[in-house]
């Protein structure tokens, strides 16, 4: 079985019925994931779109250990066998770091290391570009809903207002990689 296909089986199996809508969501990453993996290796490629189908994977309510999904996700994937680079991208998913500070998991996350590469910044993009229900968005869309969706007052807008300025970066260096590739990624 490939990984993108234990990959998808897995984030079905976790969030389809649990949570629809997530899986919605999960699933328009993966589709945004697939047109940046014609930026890299086949491997890579592969990854990628793994690490997409799996990011929220730790929403799943019966994976909840610490409460925060990138860290719960990452440690159930491990304890599933998959890649140990695929655990990492999806505890550090979305700049999860920033977060993690926010609710003192920090030595949680630290488990994991943030590879910092375009592999990285394209799945960045692909969540960042992705609305709740699976639609294509822009990073700036993705942010102010994320804001609107949990108010002004939630940890989660605290956060992705700290983390604005790295997610847009991440997003703006995968669509001119897309772009000088000649790879069409606006909403179709």
């Amino acid at each position: 079985m490939s990984l993108i296909t234990a990959s998808r089986d897995t984030a079905c199996a976790r969030l389809a019925t649990a949570l629809p809508q997530r899986w919605a969501h999960v699933q328009g990453v993966g589709r945004r994931a697939a047109e940046a993996a014609r930026l890299f290796s086949l491997e890579e490629a592969e990854l990628l779109v793994a690490a997409a189908l799996l990011h929220d994977v730790g929403y799943a309510p019966d994976l909840a250990v610490t409460g925060f999904h990138p860290v719960d996700g990452a440690n159930y994937l491990r304890d599933q066998d998959f890649p140990a680079r695929l655990c990492a991208l999806v505890a550090h998913h979305s700049c999860a770091y920033r977060e993690a500070e926010l609710r003192n998991l920090t030595a949680e996350i630290a488990q994991w290391t943030d590879e910092q590469t375009m592999l990285r910044d394209a799945l960045w993009w692909a969540d960042m570009t992705t609305t709740p229900d699976g639609g294509t968005t822009n990073v700036h869309g993705r942010i102010e809903e994320i804001q609107e969706r949990y108010g002004p007052e939630d940890l989660v807008t605290f956060f992705i207002r700290q983390a604005k300025s790295e997610l847009v970066a991440a997003a703006e260096r995968t669509e001119k990689a897309l772009r000088l590739a000649g790879i069409d990624y606006t909403a179709k």
